[in-house]
């Protein structure tokens, strides 16, 4: 059972998304917010699975919500929920900023129902929502965009030193839209063992997502916007 968290400010689309989720299988709607300061008091109370966040909300923004939801679960030493930002453009600076908070992935509020409940299962089940290539393409439309009011910009090199030469070399192909078996095929090594220097790779740097390891390569120029 998926148990999953509705925010978003308007209410149709609120109501909609949770009566869509509560008719499937397998899905339990723990809660519904209506901004992100509720999303954050609701996420602490029921730890939902997954949580599908709109990005501009009033008041505390989705952005906001997932970062303070995420560093909450971190210093509880509780498992993190999976974030799913919900917009209208996939191409958004506010979508960057969301990946760059820790979120999972993106859906458009059009996305049609199966679509939406295959995401849910998708990233319930630790895996990426879309293809490196979607995400590669929406880092590479903001990666130099670092000024960004109330953030600071990644400390470059000095960020990655604790990680391995293969480690580094796993998170660059990883940024350049590579998937896990296209990884493994280029470096000579299984994709368990892929999935093993990322999530090391993720620990070491204290990041909650695949996505955001992506733009964090971006940040600190390991990898730099049109690289192969």
């Amino acid at each position: 059972m998926i148990r999953v968290l509705v925010a978003d400010d308007q209410v149709l689309i609120r109501a909609g998304v949770a009566a869509l989720l509560r008719a499937a299988p397998d899905v339990e709607v723990v809660a519904e917010a209506s901004d992100g300061e509720e999303a954050v008091r609701l996420a602490a109370e029921h730890r939902p699975d997954v949580i599908l966040m709109d990005i501009r909300m009033p008041g505390v923004s989705g952005i906001t919500a997932t970062e303070r939801i995420l560093r909450g679960a971190a210093e509880a030493g509780e498992p993190a929920p999976r974030v799913v930002v919900l917009t209208t453009f996939d191409l958004d600076e506010y979508v960057y900023a969301a990946l760059r908070a820790g979120a999972s992935g993106f859906l458009l509020k059009d996305t049609p129902p199966q679509r939406l409940l295959s995401a849910l299962a998708t990233v319930a089940g630790g895996d990426m929502l879309f293809a490196p290539s979607v995400t590669r393409r929406l880092v590479e439309a903001y990666a130099r965009q670092r000024d960004e009011p109330g953030r600071e910009a990644a400390d470059g090199p000095e960020t990655l030193q604790a990680l391995t030469a293969r480690e580094l070399e796993v998170l660059r192909h990883t940024a350049k839209g590579l998937s896990n078996p296209e990884i493994a095929a280029r470096l000579v090594i299984s994709e368990a063992t892929v999935k093993t220097h990322l999530n090391r790779t993720m620990a070491k740097l204290g990041l909650c997502s695949r996505a955001q390891a992506v733009v964090l390569a971006y940040e600190t120029g390991l990898v730099t916007p049109g690289a192969r």
